[in-house]
């Protein structure tokens, strides 16, 4: 079976995008937790929305400026969930850092998005690579039954800057996926030192996992442009190709903006 993987950018980013009054829904935050002073989820309730786990959708504070989350939680949970980092000359992030519960959000009614497991092939190893805000869509997808019923093996890799980054932490350890933790500005105990890229060239990754990235496995990249690209050079390196629906390969490159 081939390797792909799979490519999006979450979380970092505080671009923002016009849109018009029409096509919006209004829900209710219900918790805001700061997981630390950049990092922080928002629960939104009252938002019928139906998406499929690894999606995204528009969110804002008013008709005029939104930008893309990554739905967190999963696609049977009426609440949603939502993972940021604030940009400090961001136009939406800082205000959504500090929304109170009881505080109203606008929701599109579009969720959008290719980067999820309908769109994976079948293999025996499910490998969901993720960096800071990354981790977004692979918690949604860890919290259906779909990668348990798919795939032999399951592998997170989440890798931050900082050990109070790790967010989620609990919930995939709380799953039966095979856990690794990078991070790259201190050593953490039970955490591989660096980055996504580098773990993979040295074997690291691989036996921390207890497994190997070859042929039978099955790649999601979300994070940092500069892993996304390193890590995707990396596997090209091992004879992997870039997948298209008349060409097939190995390497399915899905941008979300």
């Amino acid at each position: 079976m081939p390797t792909t993987v799979v490519e999006c950018f979450p979380g970092r980013y505080d671009y923002a995008v016009r849109v018009t009054s029409s096509g919006w829904l209004t829900g209710t935050v219900v918790k805001n937790r700061r997981w630390t002073e950049r990092l922080f989820s928002l629960r939104v309730a009252g938002v019928p929305l139906r998406f499929e786990a690894g999606q995204f959708v528009r969110i804002g504070l008013d008709r005029e400026i939104a930008r893309p989350f990554s739905f967190v939680n999963s696609p049977a949970d009426p609440v949603l969930e939502f993972y940021g980092a604030v940009v400090p000359e961001g136009a939406l992030s800082p205000r959504l850092a500090h929304l109170a519960p009881g505080a109203a959000l606008r929701v599109a009614a579009n969720p959008a998005g290719f980067f999820v497991l309908s769109e994976v092939p079948d293999a025996d190893t499910l490998w969901l690579l993720a960096t800071g805000t990354g981790i977004a869509p692979f918690l949604s997808i860890l919290r259906t039954d779909v990668p348990w019923r798919r795939f032999r093996d399951v592998v997170v890799v989440h890798a931050v800057r900082h050990a109070r980054e790790l967010a989620y932490r609990d919930v995939i350890a709380g799953t039966a996926a095979r856990y690794v933790m990078i991070v790259s500005r201190e050593a953490d105990p039970g955490s591989l030192p660096g980055r996504i890229p580098d773990r993979l060239r040295d074997g690291e990754l691989e036996r921390a996992a207890g497994l190997r990235l070859d042929e039978r496995s099955h790649v999601m990249l979300c994070g940092n442009p500069a892993m996304i690209a390193d890590t995707t050079a990396t596997l090209v390196a091992r004879g992997l190709r870039k997948h298209r629906p008349r060409a097939p390969g190995h390497i399915t490159v899905e941008r979300f903006w």
